[in-house]
């Protein structure tokens, strides 16, 4: 091309010159670092393949560049103790948002993974104008926790209910969520927050979780089935979310079942036949009709106590028993559908009203499912209990920020 100069070989980052291989290499080691913790010269060499004067070499150079440190020697083995080396966690910070429509949870991660701030801010009867100032309040309060400042932070990842349209930059099915609906919305956060935002469907957070640490691991393909205040999906096809035209692929609430009357006008009604037949608010109603006494809200809470105690008491308590069943078939009879549709081979279930029924639930599913779908995946119980929308949002800016970060052919 006219007006260009060729640089020396390699400078472009041309794959298989030198300085692309050095690179491949430090990220070689970097992910084996985080994935083993603290090692020597010696195991990262083993590790990796090469050579104990090029290992040398390399952790210098990300000793150099900030990405290892030093930290203690090994014992307890014949021989001078050996230097390790872990990656340095004050290489890069990340921050992900739960957001809801009662409270907004943040939290900030180093680039290890391991979280060092955390903050929840209540949010409910807040102006429907405040969402930039709430975005804000509560990832300041998750950098203060971390001893850092926003500048600190490289990516935000926020994980909402619903989807954002691509095309029109608008939050759809979820009408619950106030003040988040604005089509200037995504612009003006963009432009508050000094770090790159991503936004994603908070169920989809849930499977990047369980994908990248719980049941999901090694799985390629697999439907993750989310219950708590809402009844949502995910759908991860070779490795990679499937989010559809508009952001909606899982929205599986609004999916017309058996045993429901069909809605019309799903998206304003917020509510659909799945959810309507096994979302939360029906385990009260089965617990009611089979003469237990409960109360009816709040939804997720009563619907989680009432499944652990049906599961504690599940073959001893004939009432609780058909609970336990009937629910379990209501569950079955959405998932058929999906089933049919996509054939997937794990269904991960996840969420408040599902863990609570634990693995009895999992296993009456599990043979409902066999009696209403033609093929016969494998359910198993989500393992990220604790904050999994959270996690999903920082293991998501944590694998673009690494990719950033861990860069050493610039």
């Amino acid at each position: 091309m006219a007006g260009t100069t060729p640089g020396p070989p390699g400078a472009s980052g041309t794959p298989g010159t030198p300085r692309v291989l050095r690179a491949m290499n430090d990220r070689a080691a970097l992910d084996l670092l985080l994935e083993h913790g603290p090692l020597s010269r010696t195991r990262v060499g083993k590790l990796t393949g090469l050579s104990k004067p090029t290992a040398s070499q390399l952790l210098a150079r990300l000793e150099a560049a900030g990405l290892v440190v030093a930290t203690g020697t090994s014992e307890g083995r014949p021989g001078p103790n050996a230097q390790l080396y872990t990656v340095n966690p004050r290489a890069a910070h990340v921050a992900g948002l739960d957001v809801n429509g009662q409270r907004i949870v943040a939290a900030v991660a180093d680039v290890t993974g391991a979280t060092v701030g955390q903050f929840e801010l209540a949010t409910p009867g807040r102006r429907a104008d405040s969402v930039v100032r709430q975005v804000a309040d509560a990832l300041d309060g998750a950098v203060k926790e971390a001893g850092l400042t926003r500048a600190d932070v490289h990516r935000i990842v926020i994980g909402t209910p619903g989807a954002f349209d691509p095309g029109t930059g608008r939050l759809r099915y979820a009408s619950h969520l106030p003040g988040w609906h604005s089509p200037t919305l995504l612009d003006e956060l963009a432009a508050f927050l000094p770090m790159p935002v991503e936004y994603e469907n908070d169920v989809n957070l849930v499977a990047v979780a369980e994908q990248r640490l719980g049941a999901a691991r090694g799985h390629e393909d697999f439907v993750l089935l989310w219950n708590e205040e809402g009844l949502g999906a995910a759908l991860v096809i070779n490795g990679r979310l499937h989010r559809g035209f508009t952001g909606g692929a899982g929205e599986v609430g609004f999916l017309p079942v058996p045993g429901t009357p069909l809605v019309r006008q799903v998206v304003k009604a917020n509510s659909g036949g799945f959810q309507e037949l096994a979302g939360a608010q029906a385990v009260p109603r089965i617990a009611k009709a089979l003469g237990i006494d409960t109360p009816q809200q709040p939804y997720a809470k009563v619907a989680a106590e009432l499944l652990a105690r049906a599961a504690d008491a599940y073959e001893e308590d004939e009432a609780f028993t058909e609970l336990l069943r009937q629910y379990a078939q209501r569950l079955a009879t959405g998932l058929a559908s999906v089933t049919a549709v996509l054939d997937p081979g794990l269904i991960v279930l996840s969420g408040g009203a599902v863990a609570a029924g634990g693995e009895i639930l999992r296993s009456l599913i599990q043979s409902e499912l066999a009696e209403l779908a033609a093929s016969r995946p494998r359910l198993v119980v989500g393992e990220i209990d604790r904050t999994p929308v959270l996690r999903g949002a920082l293991e998501r800016a944590l694998a673009d920020t690494r990719d950033e970060v861990f860069d050493t052919s610039r």
